[in-house]
């Protein structure tokens, strides 16, 4: 028997927010002193991520399909070992367990093995006086449950939460909080469920935000008291045996790309005789050393598929360490990791496969037979575990396991891997016969000294480089003189900032600039804020943006949890687009045109070529309004999922009033504006888009593109004369040039600010772009140009 404080928080479905309010526990309860334990019912990862960062603990698992029931209570007790309070979050509804199996594995089996009391948290956002029918039938379905108390989650007010109060009160379920709607405190999610916790720079900040929520709002000594009226666990703490202080290292991927892995699996390879050491596939470039085994756990290398990609002098360290026969295990991620490929990105390549995103999610428990006798098992061995993958590999003739007679995985006498996550307190044979070979194997010899060129910095931007007393060439924005009547719009409107924005009047003013319907146009803060709209409208399988280009549009979608396929144009076809380059199942295309920083304007045809059913294209048109006649446009055609992104920044020079907009089929505008913040578009900003888009000021750009145009063939003709390549023809107000490294450092110190290209994907430290400027300054440029030869 072990005296341990512990209760279980459960809801009646997926989606009440079991997450958010358990984390919000533990981070309240350990702020206010007490050592907290976080574990999570199932196989999940994620969510146990989301514990450690509140805990300050190893987040752990109990899963009764994976270790057997009769590990559950002592796998608490060991993971719960020196803590005031132990906090287990559900999975699913309460009574939800693995189907046909009468609730084996659930919340509820879970928690009456291990005799803890049951907090339910319940979204209350759709009802009133119906939760208290839901808590009621949760408390009576299954007397072997105690459900001690209930928090209310996703309030409206505290008028609607009173009467849910009032209501609960006949149900004998005291209330032991209540939390107000708040979309702010809910994480992110991606195509497996929600982002690790590692991979959110913002974690920890929005962790102590929803700490100080619930210790406000929920009643934290009624939940000590809770948990501490739990009897005694009937079991004593589980243990993996004492680690070892030396012995062979078996390399652990860790980092950003894979970080799901249980707890258990290192603490019983040390207690093996071996040392773990984890390594991040996204920075490190060598195993650690003296590796003599490895293990590639879960994760999302396919959103992180292009720099891992990147990091080729580990890929080949790994590639030449399991070539030789170094003992590897991998599981999902680390299966895909060993691949040829991801999606076209190449991997280590030790499997002969190649691995690909699909629209289908594979979610279930198994139980599996070792075909024969490999790495971990020898042949027939039955294994129970799980599968949770949106990806696909090729079938092999080496299959790990067999699932109902289907081959899964790979795996020879030296690498086991395969899509099944196994817990390997469940299956201690599995860790000791690895730990074995480790400890027969050869430790890796180090690599070569090579260098990795460093990834580009997607949140560079030219406003970095025109610091004071520079010459502005790194800023694509006109230096004209901004038109009266445009400042007189931005004057008039600051008479109307006493009401809120609406944008309605600047919908109809570029709706008639571009002959389209208003519903085809959504006014925006900025081409910056239609690229975070379209990042954020679907998950996307395949985004795919064409390089080099401006770099916003892969930086929202990465930020919105998508992996990205960059498409790279090629230099000696003068960047200009290969419709044959975009993958077939890319279902959105970004492009820009003309292109920045290439200046390169894609022929009108080629675009409509990457129009299809299933699939959104995305035209950036930022600069389209200095080509003279804007040639290849497409803002004034009607396409089947064809966007075209517009801004106002560059010819009128107001980067700081945030005005642009998008055009385009008017279903996907609406799931655009579906996704943006009310207001978002100021009364100046809507005041400019109205004046900007007068038939006076269409003719007006005009005359101001053709200048354009002279200014930009002086520029080109001086850069040629220094002997100096300029990418071309540009048709944008900028050019980008080829020159020797440092030049753009050295031009700094004759006074001269140009754009570094090594941020653009595609591009290195050896291209610079400059903006187009009047003669005089361009002038002036050469002529300290020359001063550097």
């Amino acid at each position: 028997m072990t005296p341990l404080p512990r209760l279980v928080v459960a809801a009646p479905a997926s989606g009440h927010g079991k997450t958010t309010v358990a984390t919000g526990l533990m981070a309240a309860l350990r702020a206010a002193g007490h050592t907290v334990s976080g574990h999570k019912v199932g196989p999940d990862y994620i969510d146990p991520g989301y514990h450690a960062l509140a805990t300050g603990r190893p987040g752990r698992n109990l899963d009764a399909h994976l270790v057997g029931t009769d590990l559950l209570a002592p796998l608490l007790a060991h993971g719960a070992r020196g803590a005031d309070i132990a906090i287990v979050e559900g999975v699913m509804g309460l009574y939800d367990g693995m189907l046909g199996t009468d609730g084996f594995a659930s919340t509820a089996h879970t928690a009456a093995v291990l005799g803890a009391p049951v907090i339910l948290v319940v979204d209350v956002s759709h009802a009133s006086r119906s939760v208290a029918a839901v808590v009621h039938g949760m408390a009576t379905f299954d007397r072997s449950v105690r459900i001690a108390g209930v928090i209310l989650n996703k309030a409206g007010s505290v008028r609607h939460s009173d009467e849910v109060v009032e209501a609960l009160a006949a149900t004998g379920v005291p209330v032991l909080g209540v939390l107000q709607r708040d979309d702010g405190i809910s994480a992110p999610s991606r195509h497996l469920g929600l982002v690790p916790a590692q991979e959110r720079a913002e974690a920890a900040a929005q962790l102590d935000r929803l700490a100080a929520q619930i210790a406000a709002r929920v009643d934290l000594a009624e939940v000590m008291r809770i948990a501490c009226a739990a009897p005694d666990l009937p079991a004593s703490p589980w243990d993996p045996g004492a680690p070892a202080d030396d012995g062979p290292v078996v390399a652990i991927a860790g980092g950003r790309a894979f970080t799901f892995r249980y707890a258990e699996t290192e603490e019983m390879l040390r207690a093996a005789g071996c040392r773990t050491v984890v390594f991040d596939p996204l920075r490190d470039e060598r195993l650690p050393d003296g590796t003599a085994g490895i293990y590639l756990g879960g994760g999302f290398p396919e959103v992180h598929a292009a720099d891992l990609a990147a990091n080729t002098a580990l890929r080949e360290h790994l590639r030449a360490a399991i070539t030789a026969g170094t003992p590897t295990v991998a599981e999902c991620a680390g299966l895909l990791y060993l691949c040829r490929e991801v999606d076209g990105a190449p991997m280590i390549g030790a499997i002969d496969a190649a691995a690909r995103m699909t629209p289908r999610l594979t979610l279930g428990y198994r139980t599996v037979v070792a075909p024969r006798e490999t790495l971990l098992a020898p042949a027939g061995t039955r294994v129970t575990g799980h599968e949770f993958h949106r990806t696909t590999v090729d079938s092999t003739d080496e299959p790990a396991w067999l699932l109902g007679g289907r081959p899964d995985g790979f795996a020879s006498a030296t690498v086991h891997a395969s899509y099944l996550h196994t817990h390997w307190a469940g299956h201690p044979a599995l860790a000791q016969r690895f730990a074995d070979a480790v400890r027969a194997a050869t430790p890796v010899p180090p690599p070569p000294r090579t260098t990795r060129a460093a990834a580009p910095d997607l949140q560079h931007h030219g406003d970095r480089e025109a610091t004071p007393g520079l010459v502005d060439l790194a800023v694509n924005v006109s230096r004209r003189p901004r038109p009266e009547w445009l400042d007189a719009a931005l004057a008039g409107s600051l008479a109307e900032l006493d009401r809120y924005p609406d944008p309605r009047a600047a919908r109809a003013a570029l709706a008639a600039r571009h002959v389209r319907d208003p519903l085809e146009v959504l006014p925006t803060a900025g081409g910056a804020e239609a690229f975070t709209l379209v990042a954020r409208a679907r998950r996307w399988a395949r985004p795919a943006v064409v390089h080099p280009q401006f770099t916003e549009p892969e930086a929202a979608l990465r930020a919105a949890g998508h992996e990205v396929t960059r498409v790279l144009l090629r230099r000696e076809d003068g960047f200009v687009l290969d419709p044959a380059l975009v993958p077939d199942d890319a279902d959105l295309v970004i492009v820009g045109n003309p292109t920045n920083p290439t200046g390169a304007l894609h022929p009108g045809a080629a675009l409509r070529a990457l129009a299809r059913p299933g699939r959104v294209l995305v035209v950036d048109e930022a600069f389209m309004d200095a080509v003279p006649g804007e040639p290849e446009s497409l803002a004034g055609v009607s396409l089947p999922g064809v966007v075209v992104v517009r801004s106002l920044t560059k010819t009128w020079a107001i980067p700081g009033i945030r005005a642009g907009y998008v055009l385009g089929d008017e279903s996907i505008v609406a799931e655009l504006a579906a996704h943006q913040p009310p207001w978002s578009v100021s009364t100046p900003a809507a005041a400019a888009m109205i004046a900007c888009a007068s038939p006076a000021a269409t003719v007006e750009a005009e005359r101001i593109a053709v200048q354009v145009a002279a200014d930009r063939a002086v520029l080109v003709d001086g850069l040629t004369a220094l002997g100096i390549e300029v990418t071309g023809p540009s048709a944008a107000p900028f050019v980008l040039a080829h020159v020797p490294v440092g030049t753009r450092e050295r031009l700094r110190g004759k006074g001269f600010a140009v754009r570094r290209g090594d941020s653009f994907p595609g591009l290195g430290a050896d291209w610079v772009r400059i903006a187009v400027r009047d003669a005089q300054t361009t002038e002036a440029l050469l002529g300290a140009w020359r001063d550097l030869t």
